[in-house]
């Protein structure tokens, strides 16, 4: 497979589940990225194995129009913690992912100590 292969992608669902928003989530199999805003745009970058946890919550009204936040916690120092928003097929996806982070962890050899320390705190 390849790294910069598109694994997923789809944007953030608001009203009625209709992708009416400028965030747009994409998953290769190395990283994640997260693109928002219009005329002010921003793109955060988050690798795979850098990703500790995996959660999916899906209100009433995402489960009335079939979509669900994975909410993720992650090594990265710029973001710690972050949410893909209003997904359609949000099990599929939060399972793909979760999948796609262990092989890449496998794959960088990064175990779960090696996660929880950064350099700052063995100095």
């Amino acid at each position: 497979m390849n790294k910069n292969e598109i694994l997923w992608w789809d944007r953030k669902r608001t009203i009625f589940g209709l992708p009416l928003s400028f965030t747009v989530y994409t998953l290769t199999g190395e990283k994640l990225l997260i693109d928002t805003g219009f005329l002010n745009k921003k793109q955060e970058e988050i690798m795979l194995f850098r990703i500790t946890d995996v959660t999916l919550e899906r209100k009433l009204f995402q489960r009335i129009f079939g979509v669900g936040t994975i909410h993720c916690c992650s090594a990265d120092k710029t973001t710690p913690e972050f949410d893909i928003k209003n997904v359609k097929n949000s099990q599929e996806i939060k399972e793909l992912l979760s999948k796609e982070v262990f092989r890449e962890r496998k794959a960088n050899r990064v175990s779960s100590r090696e996660i929880l320390y950064d350099d700052e705190e063995h100095e």
